[in-house]
């Protein structure tokens, strides 16, 4: 549970030694505690619901059940109260990414992070700033966009009436722009940009800002113009 503004945080690996060295790095954090270490992903469920973090870190490939399962259990479009679910990957898992993101995860974490970036995740997912770094999530989004057909940009922000600014916030939004960033860029306040930003959410019935991001992706809105 949260104890004032302790984040607390579920690792789920079936490698001890990426959860060891987890649990080193975060526990290291005065506002991060590791509430539980999992090595499958059925005791993942079960410590997720009996503690609830702020977030669960779960690996993509474990026993008994898979990563993306358990991330559909905890985050998905059914649960009554999702938890902040990150997924830990490679990059050469890269298929597992969409289905990832369709089951309610809120971010990336490569298990080669570094320290810093690890506890940037976890903060970040625990604030409900799904993308945590534009240089691992963009680079994840960009690879499950590689067969989509190409489509017009401006046709597609159409059929989801999408505003001319809402489609730049869109771009921005998915090459990893924070919410500051997108109010320096844009000359908006902090409210307006929350107030675009569900708003899009709403029209591209986007959970969070990841999966606007992989729309953006996925329909070409974010590949560069010619």
């Amino acid at each position: 549970m949260v104890s004032g503004t302790r984040i607390d945080v579920v690792v789920a690996d079936d490698q001890e030694l990426v959860r060891a060295g987890f649990r080193l790095i975060l526990d290291a954090q005065p506002d991060i505690s590791v509430v539980g270490e999992a090595a499958d992903g059925v005791e993942c469920l079960a410590l997720a619901r009996a503690l609830r973090p702020q977030v669960v870190l779960a690996d993509i490939r474990m026993p008994r059940l898979d990563g993306l399962e358990v991330t559909r259990q905890l985050a998905g479009a059914d649960v009554p109260d999702p938890l902040n679910v990150v997924v830990i990957t490679t990059f050469d898992q890269d298929d597992y990414v969409r289905g990832a993101l369709r089951n309610g995860a809120c971010g990336f974490l490569l298990k080669d992070a570094s320290p810093a970036l690890l506890v940037e995740a976890v903060r970040a997912a625990a604030k409900g700033d799904a993308l945590v770094s534009p240089a691992v999530t963009v680079r994840l989004l960009k690879q499950m966009d590689h067969g989509a057909a190409p489509t017009a940009p401006g046709a597609e922000a159409a059929a989801y009436q999408l505003s001319e600014r809402e489609l730049e916030i869109v771009r921005l939004v998915a090459v990893g722009r924070t919410n500051q960033e997108l109010c320096t860029d844009l000359f908006l306040s902090l409210s307006s940009v929350k107030t675009y930003l569900s708003r899009i959410q709403a029209k591209l019935e986007a959970r969070n800002r990841v999966e606007v991001a992989a729309w953006a992706w996925e329909h070409g809105v974010a590949r560069p113009r010619p």
